[in-house]
């Protein structure tokens, strides 16, 4: 079948994709930035990029790709206010799209809502259920609550609480009910869903097989540690202190913590369904799905993380637009210097950040990591996604990769800390030297002051930096 999948950079899609493949699909990806989207060369015969701004309201209008089922992988809870609004403008958009088309089937993964009352995020999903329930064609939504899965935002939160904090004073919303399920059956359900007439026109809630608590959930993981932890739950904690816990102690940004928080004071627990007669399959219970995880984590198989999609950041504008960079009103920081062997010093560029660390000064980049964090940033929190590997789009740390190209050995990433203005790094090879060139472009007298101000340290920190990668002493 010929496959639209929407969200393919995102942590699920960015898994569906090669399953698609392997089941001998040939799979149109909507990405709205195609700088982002590098076409892995073994599903490259069968995979084929489009750039689609869903926030476009003319696109749908020339949209003529025969396709026979369509992904919506969509979802925002980023730091804009008016998510709501905007997801339900992209689901318009998508729907007129599908129409004009003559798709057979969307399929869409939404979150469980089955309270009366519901969160701003999980009141967002309903919304755009409705929308796309109503477009010409068979329509299935699978409503899954949090998945457990290495690289997951629910996942990264739980461990980060649990591998960071051996005794929490937590909200109350940890005694609140939940019915998590594993990426794996996330990925099975949507897989079996596509062309699957007995699912056309249904909506099913997926799980595991357990029921638990956050507080459960996060005894568990330590468990599967063997770490020991002790939680007690508080009534006092408001939901504005409840997300500042979570942003402080996490990973995650704090519009993502606010969101999350509101959420997880509903019961996500599944209603009673058939679905097992439409697609049989026996799902992880939740410490399977740990193991599963914890696994892929030891072993830096880690194929997707929430962390590499722009909504863990500030940067709302494609790659493309920063991949440039400026030269006029910039203040630029130059270390040049020889190197031995360019290889290593590629390997030593190319494993910057994470648990890595800086190389040099570590101390003054954990300071403004954590500067940053106060300001509402994201810190040095996020790390990466694999030790060793780059990728456009990837995240390091409270940097986002612009552009990575190993074998000329030349990285760009743009700061995603909170500054009075813009910033690139860059490392690359000039002859027989190795240049990391920082340029900032202020906006204003505050940001020319901070340059000002942080200019001194810069000598220390990246002479520093570039001895340690080219391996001088």
């Amino acid at each position: 079948m010929k496959i639209f999948l929407t969200g393919a950079t995102g942590y699920i899609g960015k898994r569906l994709l090669p399953r698609l493949v392997k089941e001998g699909h040939f799979v149109y990806c909507a990405v709205r930035d195609l700088q982002r989207f590098k076409i892995p060369e073994v599903l490259a015969p069968r995979v084929k990029a489009i750039e689609v701004d869903l926030l476009d309201d003319e696109w749908h209008k020339n949209f003529d790709i025969e396709i026979d089922v369509a992904y919506y992988l969509v979802h925002s809870m980023s730091r804009n206010e008016n998510y709501y609004t905007f997801e339900a403008r992209c689901a318009m958009n998508f729907r007129l799209a599908m129409e004009k088309c003559g798709v057979d089937q969307v399929i869409y993964l939404s979150g469980i809502a089955n309270e009366d009352q519901l969160s701003k995020h999980l009141s967002s999903r309903r919304n755009v259920e409705k929308i796309l329930h109503e477009g010409l064609y068979h329509n299935t939504t699978f409503r899954a609550g949090i998945i457990i899965g290495s690289g997951s935002a629910s996942f990264e939160i739980i461990r980060d609480l649990a591998e960071k904090l051996p005794v929490m004073i937590t909200p109350k919303w940890l005694k609140t009910k939940c019915q998590p399920i594993g990426i794996r059956d996330v990925l099975d359900y949507l897989l079996l869903a596509a062309g699957n007439e007995k699912v056309f026109d249904q909506v099913f809630d997926i799980g595991g097989k357990d029921i638990l608590t956050y507080k459960e959930m996060l005894l568990g993981f330590a468990r599967s540690r063997n770490l020991k932890r002790w939680i007690f739950t508080v009534p006092i904690m408001t939901p504005k202190l409840s997300s500042y816990w979570l942003y402080f102690v996490t990973s995650t940004s704090y519009s993502l913590a606010k969101a999350l928080v509101s959420s997880m004071k509903v019961e996500v627990v599944c209603k009673e369904g058939d679905i097992q007669a439409f697609i049989p399959m026996e799902v992880l219970s939740y410490s399977e799905a740990l193991d599963m995880a914890n696994q892929r984590i030891q072993n830096a198989d880690i194929v997707s993380t929430w962390k590499d999609a722009f909504i863990s950041g500030d940067l709302e504008m494609n790659l493309s637009d920063f991949i440039e960079v400026p030269k006029f009103g910039c203040f630029k920081d130059k270390t040049i210097m020889k190197y031995k062997d360019k290889a290593a010093s590629i390997e030593n560029i190319w494993a910057i950040g994470g648990d890595t660390g800086w190389y040099h000064a570590q101390w003054l980049w954990n300071l403004r990591g954590l500067l940053d964090k106060f300001a509402g940033g994201v810190g040095l929190q996020r790390g990466r996604t694999h030790p060793v590997t780059i990728s456009e789009g990837d995240s390091i740390d409270f940097w986002r990769v612009i552009y990575a190209n190993k074998e000329e050995g030349r990285l760009l990433l743009i700061a995603e800390m909170k500054l009075p203005g813009e910033a690139w790094l860059e490392f690359k090879f000039v002859d027989d030297c190795f240049l990391l060139e920082a340029t900032y472009r202020p906006r204003g007298i505050v940001g020319r002051l901070y340059w000002y101000l942080v200019v001194p340290f810069h000598g220390y920190i990246f002479k520093g930096l570039c001895k340690a990668i080219v391996g001088a002493k």
